[in-house]
Formats: structure tokens, C-alpha cells, sequence
């Protein structure tokens, strides 16, 4: 997989130090709280920014002055301009889905103006949220990465609903630490992650979505991840999928919480003269493991028929 751990580590936004220069989305300019002087020390230093990710969205957020932008593909070239130039300046640049409702909500709940900047910084940096930052490597704005921020947003919330059901324990947040707690969580998380590596080197070669859902006290927990593997066993996942998957993982054992879990897509290789063949396979769990489903399974719309034990598989 193309990491592992368990927590995610604090955004550079929070840390000591130097406070960074945090930016909402909007056209290059002098930042409010100095963007100059993030510049001149841009390798100790986070850019952070929240980008809004469909026109309607622009559109509602507009009377806050965030854009001056006419129109929806101006702001996104605006916004990539500026991200480019910060990875040019900053040793780390995150973004973040702008969600104007979440943002109106956070500002009634904390007394603020949202028309004022220092309102979109508190809540770009807002700690309750980091879950949904993603780290920006140069990806083009207007293809994948804005589906990711949109992903990130939901995949955060489900986090964070994680960590709530672990007292805490994913993330450190718990208001009285306690070792033996964490352990538990770091036991059932790396559990998490062997079920998923195992069900990866079951299936072989290929491109497949994975799908889960959890029962959980406050509503159902759910992960997709989209994956590809090549013959030699090499991985590549985003990392905000596997991390989801995991924690998704982690919660459903730690908790003995029932669950059904579909792997799907086109098994095969260029090694294989380029022949793939659709394939799927299901599981389930009572809480304690994770085995081949007893009976054929439909999830958000996938069907799949019972998967091979994981414990046979090394």
C-alpha cells in the first residue's frame, strides 16, 4: 500500500512555530495576515488554501467577497495559478474544500462575519476539520484533484464520526489520555489494514474499487477506494482512500460492529498479453473478523458472490 500508520500527522497550519501564511481561495494578491512575509520564509512554512469546487457553490459564495472572478473556469484558473506559485514558495501546500454551508454554519456557531477574511481563515484552519485537508503536488485543479477535495469533505466526516465512536483514539483527541486506550485503537487499526492488504494480494493483478460499510451507533460508516496493482504486488491508492478504509476497518473491529465489504473490477496484466477479466468477490463480518460472505451480496449497486478466505492468504 502506499503508506502505512495509523494517525494522520497535524497540518503544518497548527503547529508550533511560525504561524503560516493561510489563504482562502481567491485571485493572487497581498494575503490579509501577510502573505509577504510567508514568502520570505516559505520553506518553514504551510500555504493552505480552500478551494470551491462547483459553480453553484461559487455563485452562493460570492457576496463574501472571496472571488472577484466573473465567472466559475476564471476561479479555477485563478486558483491553480496560485497554487503553483505557492508549491514554487512553500515547502507545503494543503487544500481544502470550501463548503459554503459548512463555512455559514461555523461562523454562526463562532459569532463571525463571513464577508471577513479572518473569518475564512479560522475556519480553513479549524482543527475539528484538518481531516480533510490534502496535500497539492502539482495535480491539474479542474481534473482529478477537485473530485479528491470534494471526496476529502465527505471522507473527513466519516473520520471524524470514527473517531468520535473511539473515544478519541484515532486521532489523539481523547480529553484524558490513556495508553491503554490508544494501544486498542493501534491494534484494531493495524488489524484494519492487514484485512485490506490481504483481500489486495488475494485478488492478484488488476484495477478494482473496493466498497465498505459498517453498521454504526449514528449512522452507517462508509469507504471506497479505487486501486490499482501490478504483478509484482506494487499498490497505488490515495492516501486519504486508505487511510478512510482503515479507519472504516479499524472502528468495526475495535467496536465488533457487523459489516460487508465488495471488491470489484478487472483482474489481469500487460503480463498477461492484456487480458482482464471482470471479477468481485465479498465479505462480511459479525465484529470480530472478516470472512467470505455467506450468500451473494449487493452493494451500492455492485454485486458480488462470496470472496476467498483472507486467512489464507500471506
Amino acid at each position: 500500500m502506499s503508506r502505512n500508520g495509523r494517525a494522520r500527522r497535524n497540518s503544518d497550519c497548527t503547529a508550533g512555530g511560525t504561524r503560516p501564511a493561510v489563504r482562502a481561495s481567491h485571485r493572487p494578491q497581498q494575503a490579509e495576515g501577510g502573505e509577504g512575509a510567508g514568502a520570505a520564509a516559505g520553506a518553514d512554512q504551510a500555504f493552505v488554501i480552500g478551494v470551491l469546487t462547483n459553480a453553484a457553490d461559487f455563485a452562493r459564495a460570492r457576496a463574501w467577497g472571496i472571488s472577484d472572478a466573473p465567472d466559475f473556469d476564471r476561479y479555477l484558473a485563478d486558483t491553480a495559478e496560485l497554487l503553483v506559485d505557492a508549491l514554487e514558495r512553500f515547502e507545503t501546500v494543503r487544500a481544502r474544500m470550501f463548503h459554503p454551508q459548512d463555512f455559514e454554519e461555523f461562523c454562526l456557531l463562532h459569532g463571525l462575519d463571513p464577508a471577513v477574511p479572518a473569518a475564512r481563515d479560522r475556519y480553513l484552519v479549524n482543527p475539528a476539520l484538518q481531516t480533510q485537508l490534502l496535500a497539492y503536488q502539482g495535480e491539474e485543479l479542474a481534473g482529478d484533484f477537485v473530485p479528491r477535495l470534494v471526496r476529502a469533505r465527505e471522507n473527513g466526516l466519516t473520520l471524524s464520526h470514527v473517531d468520535l465512536l473511539l473515544d478519541g483514539g484515532l486521532y489523539g483527541g481523547a480529553d484524558e489520555p490513556d495508553d491503554g486506550h490508544a494501544d486498542w485503537v493501534r491494534a484494531a487499526y493495524r488489524r484494519g489494514g492487514e484485512v485490506f492488504r490481504r483481500m489486495l494480494v488475494g485478488a492478484g493483478a488488476g484495477v478494482y474499487e473496493l466498497r465498505l460499510r459498517v453498521d454504526a451507533p449514528g449512522g452507517k460508516l462508509s469507504a471506497a477506494a479505487r486501486v490499482l496493482q501490478w504483478e509484482d504486488g506494487v499498490v497505488r491508492v490515495n492516501d486519504e482512500d486508505l487511510e478512510l478504509v482503515c479507519a472504516v476497518l479499524c472502528a468495526g473491529l475495535a467496536l465488533e460492529l457487523p459489516g460487508v465489504a465488495v471488491l470489484h473490477g478487472s483482474q489481469g496484466s500487460a503480463a498477461t498479453c492484456g487480458e482482464y477479466l471482470p471479477a468481485s468477490w465479498a465479505w462480511s463480518s459479525g465484529g470480530q473478523d472478516w470472512a467470505p460472505a455467506d450468500r451473494p451480496i449487493r452493494l451500492d449497486g455492485v454485486a458480488a458472490q462470496p470472496g476467498y478466505g483472507l486467512g489464507t492468504v500471506c
